[in-house]
């Protein structure tokens, strides 16, 4: 079994960064592509950026530009590098492993006007 932790999460000023971590623990085999999704009170959860196994990666049109994703196998960690930030970027962000069927907790992103 997966366990996935987000962090980095925060209140920042339009116009700001943050960088979120996604760190997964436990059975990490099955870890293949990892996906970061947002959800916004009263709102869908959204797909933001994914990377693949390979590295290959996938953003949402509104992010395109301002957020970046990479990640690190060594220490079984994805990065969601968030710059420019909008307020309508405010969200909770959780990051998700499909083939695991694995998700974590969320980390609340608050971005100031």
């Amino acid at each position: 079994q997966v366990q996935l932790v987000e962090s980095g999460g925060g209140l920042v000023q339009a116009g700001g960064s943050l960088r979120l971590s996604c760190a997964a623990s436990g059975d990490t085999s099955c870890i293949s592509a990892v996906v970061w999704y947002r959800q916004a009170s009263g709102e869908e959860r959204e797909l933001v950026a994914s990377v693949a196994s390979g590295g290959t990666t996938y953003f949402r049109g509104s992010v395109k530009g301002r957020f970046t994703i990479s990640r690190d196998n060594a220490k079984n960690t994805v990065y969601l590098q968030m710059n420019s930030l909008k307020s309508e970027d405010t969200a909770v962000y959780y990051c998700n492993a499909p083939k695991c069927r694995a998700w974590g907790q969320g980390t609340q992103v608050t971005v100031s006007s």
